[in-house]
């Protein structure tokens, strides 16, 4: 039974044993800012693909908490590749060097980590964008028992070029970890380039990683007003299990042929759209239930799918890839997706520019009924960048926006009430930011990772701000 269903089930026996005692409401979304702890005062800092390589929203996970500890993923200023870790609460963080340094001044090649339950240990991928990767372990049983295991070079094994021998694809990209019900971890990523991909997901039990094999497709045909394009690539918005073991994905399309875009300086992204699987991941199915994909087989999700689109919208628009999604107490699927309105014209010529000028975020949500529903936040994006999203433990809705702005909307308006609560001041943040995801859960913190604008190559701080959520 739900949190929030057992809140409201005590509270309406409490009223009916005493007349007069009012049922209490569940509280409204708020933030209150209780900390801010520096990771490093001297963070790698560079801009490519409007981005910065410390700080892409899409990179799963950049910052995590389990069992009482959060632990977080950087690249220093002489490009080593280090993971600290801290107490909840704590304002230090432990630091330790894992034996990689950073190769390229690209924003993509970000480190994500992911925890295996089955035998406690920790795992970084990072260093690629359609090449190779790099992997590391922690020994067994170290997110187990923080408090007895030091925290030190020892405790990480040596960097690797596989998953512990097994060879994924030389054209690596987006490793993106996710803990699966039972204790697995599996890893989700792109064989293949942009506009020409295809999305896989690898699996470790314990003990021995294992190929599951891609589950999208990159042929077919898709069609605009403007031509055609014949290969593509899904880019994630998140790919993220629910309490009652559903994996969920939204997406978006690019396609490879510009002939489909009104403008060149455009981006060839389109439509937003949903699968989820109720096999760990083998079986994928549209939102009407209908089986459109399978995990290393033949039949693959594409575009040419029925049922797949839950927003529709042209390759005019500059609609950002990955941006953000999250599942509420019900299991119902929430995501935020970003373009420029058709209010502000009907096609856009710069990406980064019109994005920047007139670009706007949007809630998308599952209801109850089946149905979905989109609400645009009325706060301009200011930047190019993406917004994650996150509900807390009453589903209420936070937009994490660029800049580290916090905008929110209530369950009890159905989403719909969206307003700044907190507008970033004093942060003097790059623009994209990385949300812990796994902590608001937890203890009803939004912990967020950001780094502070700098010039050039110039290094920056990097911090974690933290804020509390209702209780």
């Amino acid at each position: 039974m739900r949190r929030r269903t057992v809140l409201t089930t005590a509270l309406a026996v409490a009223a009916a044993g005493a007349p007069g005692v009012a049922r209490a409401a569940a509280p409204g979304p708020s933030v209150t800012r209780v900390g801010t702890t520096t990771l490093d005062h001297q963070a790698i800092y560079f801009v490519s693909y409007d981005g910065l390589v410390n700080n892409n929203s899409f990179q799963k996970n950049g910052l995590l908490t389990y069992k009482g500890h959060q632990y977080a993923a950087w690249y220093t200023a002489d490009r080593n590749a280090v993971v600290g870790r801290r107490a909840l609460g704590a304002s230090t963080w432990q630091t330790v060097k894992v034996g990689h340094t950073l190769r390229y001044n690209d924003s993509h090649n970000v480190i994500s980590m992911g925890v295996s339950r089955a035998d406690g240990r920790l795992h970084l991928n990072m260093d690629s964008h359609s090449d190779g990767f790099t992997y590391v372990k922690s020994v067994a049983g170290l997110m187990d028992d923080p408090a007895g295991l030091g925290w030190s070079a020892s405790r990480f094994g040596a960097p690797q070029s596989t998953l512990d021998g097994l060879a994924l694809t030389s054209q690596f990209t987006y490793p993106q970890f996710i803990a699966t019900p039972e204790g697995r971890l599996q890893l989700s990523y792109r064989a293949g380039v942009s506009g020409n991909g295809r999305n896989a997901l690898a699996e470790y039990d314990g003990t021995k990683w294992t190929a599951l094999g891609e589950w999208t497709s990159s042929t077919g045909t898709y069609t605009s007003e403007h031509g055609s394009s014949t290969a593509r690539n899904m880019y994630l918005h998140g790919i993220d299990y629910d309490r009652g073991g559903r994996l969920h994905a939204f997406f978006t399309w690019r396609e490879q042929n510009g002939a489909v875009m009104c403008a060149s300086g455009g981006i060839t992204n389109h439509d937003t759209g949903y699968v989820y699987s109720d096999d760990r991941g083998r079986t994928w199915r549209n939102g009407a239930g209908a089986v459109v994909g399978v995990t290393g087989g033949s039949d693959r999700v594409s575009v040419t799918d029925a049922g797949l689109v839950v927003d529709p919208l042209n390759p005019d628009h500059s609609l950002m890839n990955q941006e953000s999604q999250f599942t509420d107490s019900a299991g119902r699927p929430h995501a935020i997706i970003s373009y420029v309105p058709g209010r502000f014209g009907q096609c856009t010529t710069d990406y980064v520019a019109d994005r920047t000028a007139n670009g706007r975020a949007f809630h998308v949500r599952r209801t109850a009924s089946g149905t979905w529903r989109k609400t645009e936040i009325p706060v301009p994006l200011n930047s190019s960048q993406r917004t994650k999203l996150v509900l807390d433990r009453y589903d209420n809705a936070y937009a994490v926006l660029p800049y580290g702005r916090i905008a929110a909307a209530s369950a009890a308006s159905g989403h719909t009430d969206w307003k700044l609560l907190y507008d970033g001041a004093g942060l003097n943040a790059f623009g994209e930011v990385v949300v812990d995801e796994t902590r608001v859960a937890q203890d009803g913190v939004l912990s967020v990772m950001y780094q502070e604008k700098s010039t050039g190559t110039a290094p920056s701080a990097l911090r974690v701000v933290d804020f509390r959520l209702p209780s």
